[in-house]
């Protein structure tokens, strides 16, 4: 009897547990070409997003094939996120820029909000994560 409980128990926490994460299929397309690396950070708060590696949740490098990349980031706690994307075609680690401070690399955001003169905030980019995995496409500019 004691070990039928056991075993009920530990089922029971591996079903709660697989309930509790979920996954995001990432989908990012336009890049300039296949050079370099796709570099993605998710971040699951707005301290530090867009830019600070060390801030972010999870980052990711993956290589472009047909100037685009897909892939999936699972084992997440329902919540907020939001992914901030640069095509790192120098393989610098960051998002270059001309002599005014003007991205030549390409970047992205989930949402795809609008950019204008500055990133834009988490709460443009955040989209909400529950149980069931969900898309993110991604349109790099």
């Amino acid at each position: 009897m004691k070990y039928l409980l056991l075993f009920l128990a530990f089922g029971f926490c591996t079903l709660v547990s697989a309930q509790t994460t979920s996954s995001i299929q990432v989908q990012i397309q336009g890049a300039s070409s296949d050079k370099g690396m796709i570099r993605v950070l998710l971040f699951s708060g707005g301290k530090g997003f867009p830019d600070q590696v060390g801030l972010a949740a999870k980052s990711f490098s993956l290589p472009p094939k047909n100037q685009q990349v897909a892939f999936t980031i699972s084992d997440l706690a329902p919540g907020t996120y939001a992914l901030a994307v640069i095509h790192d075609q120098d393989s610098n680690g960051k998002l270059s820029s001309n002599a005014v401070g003007y991205p030549v690399e390409k970047f992205g955001f989930s949402n795809n909000p609008k950019v204008y003169f500055s990133p834009p905030s988490f709460e443009k980019a955040a989209f909400p994560l529950g149980k069931t995995p969900i898309t993110v496409s991604i349109s790099l500019r």
